[in-house]
Order: C-alpha cells, then structure tokens, then sequence
C-alpha cells in the first residue's frame, strides 16, 4: 500500500532516502532487509529460487530443476518445498486464463453450430459465413488456449509416454484437421458428404469445429478444478506455516524491542504476552502459562508450561506471560518441518498405486486401439454417412477415455488422507503407511511416556544396612544420572533438588541399554539400574528384593544403587498413567486389535500397570534387542503389526514393525524411526490414525472402482455398441463432458475426507 509520506509515525531512512511505513511490523521488516523490499526482482527470486527442486504429484520419481510438465503423465511439476509466502500456482493461473479465453471464444461456435440443427442452416448467419466464423474461432481456441494439450500431447509421443495429454490432443487434433479441410476443400469429399444435387441450396461439408472446441474449454475446465484442488491442499500447509506470527519481543538487557522473527538468532530470548502466538520453538525459562497447541497436536485441552518446558512456535498463549528461549527457528521450526514432511508423504506412492500402474501402461495404447477399430467398423458397415459417422466414434472414444480418472484415484485420496491427519495431530512419512495401518491387527505399545505420562516421580528410597545414608545414596544416583538421557533420570534429579541433595560430579559415564548405567563418582564405581545390571558386576541385592517385590506389585519401577561391589540402595520411582490412556486401549479394543505391552521394568511392576488398564499380554523385563525379537515373531506368526513407542530403546522395533508409531513427546531418534507420530503424545492418536486409514483407503477403493467402471463403460458406448439397439451415438462434446464430469467426481469423492470423524 502507499503511504503518505509525513500521515504516520513510523520511518526509515535508507540510501539517503527517507521510507514512511503504515504500522511498525512493516518499518522492522523494511529495516532487517531493504533489499528484500527495494529490488521486487530479488524478491521474486528469493521466493522461487532457480536451482529450486520440482516434483510431480502423481509420478514423485519424476525430479527436476525448475518447474514444466512431467515426461510421464503431462501433468505440470511442483516444488518440492513449500513456502509460506507462495502464491497460486503458475499452472493454475495459465489454466484459469486459458480456460476463461476458451470458454468466451467457443459459446458463438457452439451457439452458432446448435442453432443450425435447431433452427436451420440460416440461422443468425448463412451456413458459409457461420461456418467460416466458427473455424475462425475453434483455430483460435485449438491453437490458442488449447495449445498446451497439442505440446503435451505432442512430447508424450516424442517421449514414448503415452498419456492423457495423448488422447485429448489426439481427438481434437482429428476433428480440428478434418474441420480445416472440408472447410477449405470440400470437392475432397464424396457426394454423400459434398455438395448437394439440389440447385439453389447453399451446401457446406458437415464440420465438427464446435466438437474441437468444446473439448479443449470442458479439458481446461477439468485442469482448472483438479489444480484447485490440489491447491487448496497445498494452501492449507501454507496456512500452517504462517500461523507463526511475523514479530517477537525480544528481550537485550534491560531493554526491549519488537523485531522480525526473521531476526531472531538462536539463544535469543523472547517475551510472549498473555494471548499472543509464540512466535518461536524454544524452552520457557521463567513464568508459567496455559498454552493452546491444538493446532499443532489435535488436543483442544489447553497444556500447562512453566520453567524447562517446550513450546512450539505458532500455539497460543493463555493468560500468563512468558519468557522462552528460542531454539529452532525457520526451517528447523516444528511447523516448517511438519509442513515439509507432510507435503513429501503427501506425494509418495501408496503400494496399491502399482495396479494402477500396471493398467495404466497399457490403457491409452488399448483406447487407441478401440478407436482405430471403432473407426474401421463404422466406416465399413455404418449407416450414411459412414465417414462422419466413423469421425465422431472415433474422437468420441479417445476423449471419454481420457485417464483423468484413472490417474487421480489414488493420489488424490492420498493427498487429502495425509493433510487431514495432519490437521489432528497424526504426522504421517509415507503413504505406505497409511495403507497399511488399515490392516493392522496387533499393537505393541511401550509402557513408559506412551502408556504412562514419562515424567515419572520419586515416590520412595529405601537403603540397605550397609552404613550408607538415604542423602548418600541419592547424591551418588543422581550424579551417575546425570549425563543420562532417560526419563527415569530427570525424576531422581529433580527429587534430588527438591532434597537439597547436592549432585555430585561423576565421569566415565556409561549407558547400558536396557538395565541402567554406571559411572565413577568419588573414585567409587556407582551402578544404577535393574538387577541383571548388578548381576553382570557380580552384585546380589538380596537385602532389597523384597521391599523392591513390594513396590513393583504396587506399580512403581524400582532401580537398584550399588557401590564398593555392594547394593546400597533402591529407588521406586512411579510413572502415573495418561489420562487418555484407557480410552485408547478401550477404543483399540472395539476395533478388534490385539494390544501386546512391552516394557524394561520388571514382571511384577508391568503387570500392576497391565492390570489397572485391563491388558492381558505383556512382556517384561525386555531389553531393546529384546523388543525388536518381540515384533519379528509377531510378524513371522502372520501378525501385521503397529509398535508405539518414544524412547531411544524403542527406535529398533519401531524401524521393524510393519507400522512405526513415535509419540511427539518422546526423542527425535523414535520419531525418525516411525512411520507415524502422534503429537499429541498419546495413544488416542494411534486410533484416529486407523480410521484415517480405513477412511483414505475405502476412499481410494471407491475412487478406482468409479474410474475402471466409468472407463470401461464408456468406452464401450462411444464406440457405438449401444447403437444397434437405442440409436446412441455420443457425440464429442458430449464425451468431454463425461471425462471432466468423470475427473470431478474422482476430486470431489477424495475431498470428502477432509470431513471424515476420527472419533467415536
């Protein structure tokens, strides 16, 4: 907008120059780039860079530099990242423009031809002169806005990658061609098609121009709602990413200052006011807050975040105020790598694709086939005029075949499965995955921050009569955990600080998955775990087991403290399960699935934990290998198995399971592992995922049953076997608009996911 200069307070000078700004966003934006804004050619470039990666939505193998149209399908290319700032797509404004052309220049042809069948030849016109405009006009259109389908068309033959581009460019081209000559040279044709014996009678060679044009204004039509479609999916990740605001306040000293989150550094730290957006991922270091993330985990439950806490740039902030400290920003952003892996799944290839595949490598060389033969047979043993007769069979089977349909079918339900999940929590990498959650029969689930909450509690110390004070023996726990990663460690640490236990330095720290970890403090070797890690040491804890039998019966998770070759301690620490939890496994249940729960703890503290959330199968005391074993064997018994877990441990299951699940809440390398993540951290999210995926594929079925049908059928009745007993011949524009009518009803079908509940 244009700003009169002196009318606001908000100004810059740069180059000598003085800038005047409508609000004070736009002056901070100016001032941390003004090349940005001063040289639009930079900016243009900066949106789409010129060694930018472009991939196709139905073919993703096709890869190239700089956008065009796929050497397979004809369809054009999209970039591969998506950016916030995009606009519509060029493809959709060339096919918009294009069509809106067409359909201007192609309703006096086809009121023109109509109105000669109706109301005679005389009609508005002579018969020459309305013959003449409509060839002017129909050239104009095959030409001109149609001309894209001739290149496609054209490359698909150079290429050998037959194509609907093929088809359209195939049928219009002939009527077109045919249309030229008889116009031009209608001493070309036979008596039954050339001038009449009647003198006085102006006679011209039936032409089918309106037939050409027709076709390319209702194909364009077709490419003008399938490119919305696929644009409203790609705009909705768009919205995602600018859901993040564009101003922080950040906090220099004493002082602060609004600047552009594009100026943000790691390490900077941040103010957010009571309902504003957090404008950054980052960890909260002082206030405490009610926080909205439903947009980014699917729960409406507002979560509670004080001091050490995540949050995630682009959720709302409830009534408190906080102060955070940013720690991923741009790409590295939550939204930004959500929005990308989303839009990569997006474009992977479901397994049932390949019989789509498989069809479609040999429908168009069958249509042109059929329409060779419809030609033929017409021509030899159709009613006066055969030829005409033959003309219009033949363009109307390469048109109403037109594998719009066909090559939609899957993609599309695919794309809008993926971005509907996503809108509820439910990260999905691939489209395999969705395929085959639908048919899982078996869940695998990991007791600890997936069953359980994973910020367990000290909830008792017990020590042995070996002389060691209960303040020693939780300074040496801590200190070994301390380098630790494990959820169990955080609650020893924090207990130890609200004891005001001082936590002691330990070094030759060492992880032992599975059983615990041990380190040197005070030049003492210090073991903290399970008891098969004090049995590897040499070490018998007899004098604790059993208060440690009487806990884990209880529900807590007891680690053992030893030193000196000696046993002097144990910890119970308790893991309260998540709310959500028995609704979960309920939900599960109802769906048939066989629920496994497998878990380090001991026997005795899993199966009070089953007990409590009614789960008859578990396997205790596993270790990660051990883990992975567990879902081999399911697998080879013929299960189709889903594995949820968050930690460390889990990462080798979860890579062996049919179906990955990673809660949000757990480590990256769970989440890298998985080929789903629940962000919402919970369990519910491994239900809505099974519905989403019987709801794509179900959708997908539909849309492939519609096409094969419709292809199958119609190609038949343009041929003209309905003919001999109704007298239907479908004429060309007719055909047209069945195939964007087939293509419509394939987008609109695929869109109906976007409504699907996920819940009960």
């Amino acid at each position: 907008m244009i700003v009169e200069p002196g009318t606001k307070p908000w100004r810059a000078e740069h180059g000598g120059l003085t800038y005047w700004f409508c609000n004070v966003k736009c002056q901070d934006r100016f001032n941390a780039d003004p090349q940005r804004y001063l040289n639009p050619t930079s900016r243009t470039e900066e949106l789409v860079s010129p060694d930018a990666i472009y991939v196709c939505p139905m073919d993703p193998e096709v890869r190239q530099v700089g956008p065009g149209p796929c050497p397979v399908c004809g369809m054009a290319l999209e970039p591969e990242e998506i950016d916030a700032q995009d606009g519509p797509s060029a493809e959709l404004t060339s096919m918009t423009r294009r069509f809106l052309v067409s359909a201007l220049l192609t309703t006096p042809v086809f009121v023109l031809e109509m109105g000669s069948h109706v109301l005679g030849h005389s009609f508005l016109l002579s018969a020459t002169t309305s013959a003449w405009t409509q060839g002017a006009l129909a050239t104009a259109v095959v030409l001109g806005a149609g001309s894209v389908f001739l290149q496609r068309g054209w490359e698909s033959v150079r290429r050998r990658s037959l194509n609907m581009f093929t088809l359209i460019a195939l049928g219009t081209g002939v009527a077109w061609v045919y249309s030229v000559i008889a116009l031009l040279a209608p001493g070309l044709f036979p008596a039954p098609l050339g001038m009449s014996a009647m003198a006085g009678h102006e006679f011209v060679v039936p032409i089918y121009f309106e037939a050409a044009a027709v076709i390319i204004t209702l194909a364009l039509l077709g490419q003008v709602l399938e490119l919305r479609a696929r644009e409203r999916t790609s705009g909705a990740l768009r919205a995602l990413l600018q859901l993040a605001p564009p101003t922080a306040h950040r906090i220099h000293g004493d002082s602060e200052e609004e600047v552009s989150v594009e100026r943000l550094v790691v390490g900077d730290i941040v103010r957010v006011r009571p309902g504003e957006k957090i404008p950054v991922d980052g960890v909260v270091t002082s206030g405490r807050s009610n926080v909205d993330e439903s947009m980014i985990t699917g729960e409406s439950r507002p979560a509670v975040k004080t001091a050490g806490d995540c949050v995630i740039g682009g959720t709302i902030n409830g009534t408190g105020s906080l102060l955070l400290r940013a720690e991923k920003l741009g790409r590295d952003s939550m939204l930004a790598r959500i929005v990308q892996m989303v839009a990569q799944a997006q474009r992977s290839r479901a397994p049932v694709q390949r019989l789509v595949d498989r069809v479609s490598a040999v429908f168009v060389p069958a249509v042109l086939a059929v329409a060779a033969a419809s030609f033929a047979a017409w021509l030899a043993w159709g009613p006066e005029p055969a030829f005409a007769h033959a003309l219009v069979a033949a363009v109307s089977v390469l048109i109403i075949a037109c594998p719009c349909a066909l090559g939609l079918a899957t993609p599309m339900s695919i794309m809008v499965g993926i971005g509907r999940g996503a809108s509820a929590g439910i990260l999905i990498r691939n489209a395999e995955a969705l395929e085959r959650m639908e048919r899982v029969d078996t869940v695998v689930v990991d007791k600890t921050g997936t069953l359980t909450q994973g910020r367990p509690a000290v909830t008792a110390l017990e020590i042995s009569d070996r002389g060691t004070s209960r303040d020693r023996v939780l300074a040496l726990a801590a200190a070994v955990e301390r380098s630790s990663e494990h959820s169990l460690a955080d609650a020893i640490l924090e207990h130890a600080k609200e004891q005001s236990v001082p936590v002691l330095v330990a070094t030759n720290f060492m992880s032992v998955p599975g059983k615990g970890a041990s380190a040197d403090v005070d030049g003492q070797r210090v073991l903290i775990g399970n008891a098969a890690l004090l049995a590897d040491e040499g070490i018998d804890p007899a004098a604790l087991i059993a208060r440690a039998d009487g806990l884990r019966s209880e529900g807590h998770t007891v680690v053992f403290v030893a030193t000196g070759g000696l046993a002097v301690g144990l910890i119970a620490i308790s893991d309260p399960i998540k709310e959500t939890t028995p609704a979960a496994l309920a939900a599960l249940a109802k769906a048939g699935l066989r629920v496994v729960m497998l878990t380090g703890d001991q026997r005795l503290t899993a199966e009070a934990v089953a007990a409590r959330l009614g789960i008859a199968e578990v396997e205790a005391g596993v270790l990660p290998e051990g883990k992975l074993e567990v879902v081999r064997e399911l697998r080879a018994a013929g299960r189709t198995v889903a594995m949820a877990g968050d930690g460390v441990n889990d990462a080798p299951a979860l890579a062996a399971a049919d179906v990955g699940v990673a809660m949000g809440t757990g480590t990256d390398v769970a989440m890298e592992s998985a080929a789903i993540t629940l962000l919402g951290g919970d369990l519910l999210g491994l239900a809505r995922a099974r519905r989403l995926s019987r709801a794509t594929m179900s959708n997908i079925r539909q849309n492939l049953f519609f096409a094969f049908f419709y292809n199958l059928v119609a190609v038949g009745v343009a041929a003209g076997l309905l003919y001999p007993w109704f007298g239907i011949l479908p004429s060309p524009m007719l055909a047209a608009a069945a195939m964007s009518l087939s293509s419509f009803s394939v987008i609109a079908n695929a869109l109906r996911l976007k409504r699907v509940r996920l819940d009960d």
